[in-house]
Formats: C-alpha cells, structure tokens, sequence
C-alpha cells in the first residue's frame, strides 16, 4: 500500500504526552506499506480489531486501544489515507465518514 501521510503519524507522535504512540504508529506503517489490502478482508485478516465504519473508513487500534486511527482506504489504487489519530475522547467528536 501507498500510505499518506507519514507526516500526520509523526506530528502525533510528537506532541507532549503521545511519545507512546511511536512505536505502535511506526509498526502500523510499516506494515501497511508492505501489505496488499485488494479488499477488507484483508484488513480483517491481519488486524481482528479493525473496524469498517464506512465510505472506506477504517478504524485502528493503536497502542493497546489507547489511541484510534482511522484510514480511508482505496482498494483499486493500493492507496491508505490517513484522515485522523487522537484518543477515544478526540475520536468520540469527530463525523468518522466525514474526515
């Protein structure tokens, strides 16, 4: 997979109090780099946890569940879009179809 944006994890993941988030961020991305989501299934195979909440939306659990990521995903590119990573409560705010 094509994973945009890097930049977004990192930015997280500097941010005072998230440095736990590193590592957990790091493995995801490198794995969705190498990995080749042709359909959800996929996804699920890999990552029990996921959950598909729409418009190609899928949601992540990060660091023992303590942070969500959720990704827009484009089967037929072979393209993940990272639309958001914060906590429970930044999530619990967000439309999760919409970003």
């Amino acid at each position: 997979m094509r994973v945009i944006a890097l930049r977004t994890l990192r930015d997280f993941w500097n941010k005072d109090g998230r440095n736990d988030a590193e590592q957990p961020l790091k493995a995801w991305y490198a794995e969705a780099k190498k990995a080749e989501w042709k359909e959800p299934q996929r996804i699920k195979d890999r990552y029990r946890s996921a959950s598909f909440v729409g418009k190609n939306r899928v949601v992540f659990n990060i660091a023992g569940n303590k942070y969500r990521l959720v990704v827009f995903v484009k089967y037929e590119t072979g393209t993940a879009y990272v639309r958001f990573i914060g906590t429970h409560a930044e999530y619990d705010k967000i439309d999760v179809k919409g970003v």
